[in-house]
Parts: C-alpha cells; structure tokens; sequence
C-alpha cells in the first residue's frame, strides 16, 4: 500500500519534494497546503494537486482567484500517514505540538528547525538507520547535507582527525526579490557558524569547526573544506572516491564547469526538473593534497540550495513509515531523480 504524504509549506522545499513524491511509486500525494494565493499555488493547481486552506482567510483568497480548496488542514491530516514540513524556521516546531502529535501524524522538519526539536537529524546515506520507525525527524539544511555527504565518505575510507570548512552562500535563492546582499560580502559573525554543530548531529565523531559568508549571487553555495586525515592517500584515489559516493558528482574544468553558473546550465541541459541539481559537484581540479607531515585534504564544492534536500525527504518517509533497507531507499529515489 502506498504511503499517504501531505506537504505542509509549498514553497522552494514543499513543492519540490511533492513533484518528488508524486515521482515515487510507493507513495502518494494526497495534497498540498495554502496559507495564501501566489504562482505557487497556481502552479499546484494546474498539477492536478489537492489544495487544502490552513485557515479561514487562506480559504477565502484562494476562492477570490479561482481556486476551491479541497478541504482545511485538519482534513489533509485526516487523510496522511505522514507530512513533510517545509513551512518557515520555527513553524515546524510549533505545528509538532499543535497539530502532529495530537494527530498522531508522523512528520518531517527541515533545516531551519532545531536539532532538538526531533532529537534525530538526518542525511540518508550517513545515518538512514536512525530515522527507521520515528515519528519526528529532521532532514538537514542544504549546506550541511552537502558538508555531511563527502565528509562521511572521507572519513570512512581515510578517517578524519579534524575538518576546518568555510561556506560562502548565495546571499538569496533567485525567486527571492526581498533579500540580498546586493553589493557587498557579509560574513557570518559567529565562531564557528551553526554549521558545524549542525554537521556534528549527524556525523557524530567528526570534529569540525566552520565559517561563513555571504555573496551577491542565487546560483548555488560554494564550500572550501580543509581535512586533517588519518591515512594519505593519492588525489587521484579521492576523486575515485568522490565519483563512486551516491549523490556526489565530480566536474571538471575539460567539461568547461568552473562556475556555480556553468554547473547550472549544464542541470539543465541535462532536462533535469527546475534545472535542479541534487548533488553535490566536487572540482576534481580542486581536490588536493599537502606535500608536508600533516595529512591535509583539500577541496571545493557547490551545494544547489534548492534541491539537494531533496532526495533526503524521500529517503527519511521511507524509514520513517518503517522501509529498513537504506541503500535500496537511495537507489529508488536516485533513479525518479536520474541520478547516482
């Protein structure tokens, strides 16, 4: 039987993951929430998607610009076995306990939410086993999904000693006409930036301090990460590596990928949906090594904001609604995704 999934907060994450949902054969859509009307919600109706109002004022926008929702929140929880919750920072906490848990509705926060607020944080290739048979999880931001996915295959085939990580952000996604910076860059004025205690609620024993900045672009985050490793391998042994870990794709400058820009393009070249792209694109020319005593690992990624979460709410319903084998979950989801 498929597994019933409602989106709550259909916004750059929610609408994504329902196209993802609808995409999966062992699942089904039963709708979407409107807190308002917008192009969002236009686009959802045109999809075919179910649209339920969170509330008086909600339902009576919709109907002023033609659209008759198919029931209230409460409604949409009657029907799901489990809600994905991409409302903004805070709200997911807040619905946890006023609506999941009365409802006994298992569901999923994003990143913008607290460690603490589900006790388990997740990335599917890194820790899958724990989210099986959890009624609350939480699915990483973008940048530390991106910084858990290679780290976790670093340290498992060479071991990491410590990791020093700086992020520098796109300073808005490109829909977003409210945020900036225009003109300048911002450091983040915190030591170390959030995203290193973040990366540590999934990788446990990886020690890693990180900065953060952000840049007048939409395209994507870029991150310079520095590895002290327990054993030296070859440059030519990481990009091996790199190639053979399941959401991690190596560009190269032969390919004329040298940009954040480029890499978009080629997303969608590819055909991909909303040109996104769900993994994250390591330089294979930016993967070095040092020539002294310390085993230093060096490296740059680009983390697409918009997807790369993606695949992971997939993966986290699956083991939430009990599905145990982790790599079959990723393999599934990989190929409605077309991706390693």
């Amino acid at each position: 039987m498929a597994i019933k999934v409602g989106i709550n907060g259909y916004g750059t994450i929610g609408k994504r993951v329902a196209d993802a949902v609808a995409m999966q054969k062992d699942m089904k859509l039963v709708g979407v929430t409107a807190h308002s009307y917008s192009f969002n919600t236009e686009a959802a109706k045109q999809k075919g998607y179910k649209i339920f109002a969170v509330s008086d004022e909600s339902e009576n926008e919709l109907k002023a610009n033609g659209i008759k929702p198919d029931g209230n929140f409460q409604n949409l929880l009657d029907e799901v076995d489990v809600i994905v919750d991409a409302a903004p920072r805070k709200i997911g906490k807040e619905n946890i306990g006023a609506f999941y848990k009365p409802n006994k509705i298992k569901a999923i926060v994003q990143g913008g939410e607290k460690h603490e607020t589900t006790g388990v944080s997740f990335v599917a290739q890194c820790n899958y086993d724990k989210a099986v048979n959890k009624d609350f999880v939480r699915v990483v931001s973008c940048n530390t999904t991106g910084l858990c996915r290679t780290l976790d295959a670093v340290n498992k085939k060479y071991g990491i000693t410590s990791v020093h990580a700086t992020m520098i952000r796109r300073g808005a996604d490109p829909w977003d006409i409210y945020h900036g910076p225009i003109n300048a860059i911002v450091p983040v004025l915190e030591m170390p930036s959030h995203h290193g205690p973040d990366v540590q609620s999934v990788l446990h024993d990886v020690e890693i301090f990180t900065t953060a900045l952000s840049v007048p672009s939409t395209l994507m985050h870029l991150h310079s990460v520095i590895a002290d490793i327990k054993k030296k391998p070859n440059v030519d042994d990481v990009i091996e590596m790199f190639r053979s870990t399941t959401r991690v794709r190596v560009v190269r400058n032969a390919e004329h990928l040298r940009s954040t820009a480029e890499i978009m393009e080629f997303a969608r070249d590819m055909g991909r949906l909303r040109g996104d792209m769900p993994e994250i694109c390591v330089w294979q020319e930016a993967v070095g090594l040092t020539s002294n005593a310390h085993n230093k690992l060096l490296y740059m990624q680009a983390v697409h904001q918009e997807s790369d979460v993606i695949p992971e709410n997939i993966d986290c319903i699956r083991a939430m609604m009990g599905f145990k084998d982790g790599l079959k979950s990723i393999k599934m989801t990989n190929e409605t995704f077309g991706i390693k």
